[in-house]
């Protein structure tokens, strides 16, 4: 299949140079290379673009026709071009981002309605959910994914950057710990009720990094066994029992002292959190934008 547009902006030029010797100047050819593009592309064209004489080329009555509608066309290329420069500087567009609920929810998405806010052509469509989507298959730009204790499995075609952290504390509410005690030691743990978080049927192990890299693993006892974050610190702030939760979630109710953060001396575990999106040379402004101001804001909350 032929190009359509191969030889036009030469054969433009050419018009508005007034002469193929100017336009051959002006493109950094010869004047042979010029008069036989124009003759290539009449040729293609079956019609008589310009009026030769030895002295001078002018356009005919096809010539004209042809020239203002390629100038139509190049205006319309040349405006494309534009629009598609400017998106690479400016934050715009659409932007899918996956997240898991809870943390998506208090964390993620306040960020990036700021971003949304700041950048009024910036689009957002936001998915909550706490399955490992497949990022590629399921067209998202970014997917904002909780390393495990093992560390994070990117897969093929994708890149990540951490982005924040999540540390965990052991906590509980006043009530519960006038009436049992605060436990001052790991080892202390044991004779208390806990709350527990289980998914897929396994209950979440409660981890303690020490000094020498490792971390200590512990089940406490459980009544109580949910799937939910949420649940699980409402049930604790009901004094039922000791709950094991991230910081972000819990630093409300610290603060309005209805739970208390116990184990303070004690490290706590920290999961990484990367944002992660398909490997390319050219990464849209507005993906970096999200990636960045994460990347800034995130480790704040703890």
């Amino acid at each position: 299949m032929s190009d359509p547009l191969q030889g036009v902006a030469v054969f433009v030029e050419a018009v508005e140079a007034g002469g193929f010797s100017a336009a051959a100047a002006k493109l950094n050819l010869s004047r042979s290379a010029v008069g036989k593009t124009v003759a290539r592309l009449e040729e293609r064209l079956g019609v008589r673009l310009f009026h030769r004489t030895t002295r001078s080329q002018g356009l005919t009555q096809d010539g004209q026709v042809f020239y203002e509608r390629c100038l139509r066309a190049l205006g319309e290329l040349r405006a494309g071009e534009a629009l598609l420069e400017s998106g690479k500087q400016e934050v715009a567009g659409r932007l899918r981002v996956s997240m898991p609920v809870l943390y998506g929810r208090r964390c993620v998405a306040p960020i990036l309605r700021d971003l949304a806010r700041a950048h009024p052509k910036l689009e957002l469509d936001l998915s909550f959910n706490d399955r490992l989507v497949d990022l590629l298959e399921d067209g998202f730009d970014l997917v904002i994914r909780n390393a495990g204790i093992r560390g994070l499995d990117t897969g093929d075609g994708l890149t990540a950057r951490r982005v924040g952290f999540q540390r965990m504390s052991v906590c509980a509410s006043p009530a519960y710990l006038r009436k049992h005690g605060t436990p001052r030691t790991l080892e202390a743990l044991s004779g208390h009720e806990s709350i527990r978080y289980v998914r897929s049927g396994t209950a979440r192990t409660w981890l303690f990094p020490q000094e020498d890299g490792s971390n200590v693993e512990l089940v406490p006892n459980a009544r109580l066994r949910f799937d939910d974050l949420e649940a699980i610190m409402d049930a604790a702030v009901a004094g039922m029992g000791l709950a094991w939760l991230p910081c972000w979630l819990i630093q409300e109710p610290v603060r309005d002292k209805k739970l208390v953060r116990v184990l303070t001396d004690q490290p706590g575990l920290c999961f990484d959190v990367y944002a992660l999106w398909p490997t390319s040379p050219h990464l849209p402004v507005r993906v970096r934008a999200a990636i960045d101001a994460l990347a800034k804001k995130l480790p704040s909350i703890k």
